[in-house]
């Protein structure tokens, strides 16, 4: 994992200073709420990154032309459907709702931040989103929890989180459950702080911290084409060290990892993976995430099933990795299961029960370098090729 010291997250997720949303039914869903918006008091220093996808959602084109700006007062995302594959009438969509919001707020288009997530193909309906966002302003309130629930998909619950460093705020706001696997993952992911940063000093540290967090989240291998990580910092709490700040933008966003992978579609086990000792970070990543994407791993772990075969498997298969056997050891939640390329014996019953946890940890030594990485995954389950085979109709 990440080298970060433990973070004492808020015990209820609040927004910093100045943020708030509204979320509400506009009927692209029967009666769960579809549409958020996250608004800043003033215009706040912005950030983002988006899928590598050859196929980007029109949200996405118009997004990277915004965030040129380096400003934004407001997001508006919707759930249900995501505004992919609708050609040039799903890039005046994504506009008409950015114009209806900027309308709503009294600012400019190219201060909002549009976002959709949903099914591929179908397009927007945007009458009904404009009508949606109209007097959405009176609703804004101080719960990131609310702004969450309306940009939920196949999501369980709505996941929000907090944490205070210095005299500033920072507060993650995402969803995410399947087609996840960097970059980045079928994800939106919003941040939001009070602390008083430009906007090239905020894409730098919003970069690393994705890498180091969200590319090694894995649900199913499937890169999303509607991912979308943004940071805002609308300086009301004035300036923060940045260390510090850093070290608690990391923490978060991995803790939001955590939080994804747990309710990855069907999942029962978060998985996380630790690979020590590669040839270079490069190596290390690619062995990392061969184990968490592995079918074989993830039943593994869903059957509770300590067959070390599989994961030795994971590792060998990484073909353009240097993998010396005679070096490789392996561990299952601490207990050491593969010692210089060999199965050890060990007692079954007792890594079977670690297995049935709900946090399932596996560990790699490979014993050729000085490169370490992580990732993050969970197991495959019935419920996800049910989840999956009636998406469309969902």
């Amino acid at each position: 994992m990440p080298d970060i010291r433990p973070t004492p997250f808020h015990q209820r997720p609040v927004f910093p200073r100045g943020f708030h949303c509204a979320s509400r039914n506009v009927g692209l869903k029967p009666t769960a709420r579809d549409l958020t918006l996250f608004v800043s008091d003033v215009d706040a220093a912005a950030a983002a990154v988006f899928t590598r996808n050859h196929f980007p959602g029109a949200p996405i084109i118009l997004g990277r032309e915004t965030i040129r700006g380096g400003k934004l007062r407001a997001i508006i995302a919707n759930s249900k459907v995501s505004n992919v594959a609708t050609g040039a009438l799903g890039v005046e969509n994504a506009r008409r709702m950015a114009e209806a919001a900027a309308t709503e707020l009294r600012t400019t288009s190219n201060r909002v931040l549009v976002s959709s997530t949903g099914v591929i193909g179908v397009p927007l309906p945007i009458e009904k989103i404009e009508r949606g966002i109209a007097g959405i302003a009176g609703d804004l309130q101080d719960d990131p929890m609310v702004g969450a629930e309306g940009i939920m998909t196949t999501d369980t619950h709505p996941k929000a989180l907090s944490a205070s460093v210095g005299a500033a705020t920072i507060t993650w706001v995402a969803k995410g459950s399947g087609m996840i696997e960097p970059n980045m993952a079928t994800m939106l992911a919003y941040i939001f702080t009070d602390a008083a940063f430009d906007a090239p000093t905020l894409d730098g540290m919003l970069r690393r911290a994705v890498k180091e967090s969200f590319n090694t989240l894995s649900v199913d291998t499937d890169t999303s084409t509607s991912d979308t990580c943004a940071i805002l910092a609308n300086g009301l709490a004035g300036h923060v060290d940045q260390a510090a700040f850093y070290e608690t933008l990391l923490a978060g966003c991995v803790r939001m990892c955590e939080t994804l992978a747990r309710d990855g579609e069907g999942a029962t086990r978060l998985i996380r993976v630790t690979v020590r000792g590669a040839l270079n970070e490069t190596e290390a990543q690619v062995v990392a995430k061969s184990i968490v994407n592995s079918p074989l791993i993830k039943t593994m772990v869903h059957g509770a099933d300590p067959n070390v075969g599989r994961l030795l498997m994971a590792i060998g298969k990484c073909f353009d990795c240097i993998i010396r056997p005679e070096r490789t050891d392996a561990w299952i939640n601490a207990f050491q299961v593969v010692r210089n390329g060999e199965r050890l014996a060990f007692d079954d019953a007792v890594v079977r029960e670690t297995l049935s946890r709900d946090v399932v940890d596996l560990d790699v030594s490979l014993g050729v370098g000085e490169g370490n990485a992580h990732a993050f995954g969970c197991d495959l389950t019935k419920g996800y090729v049910e989840e999956n085979a009636a998406y469309y109709s969902s």
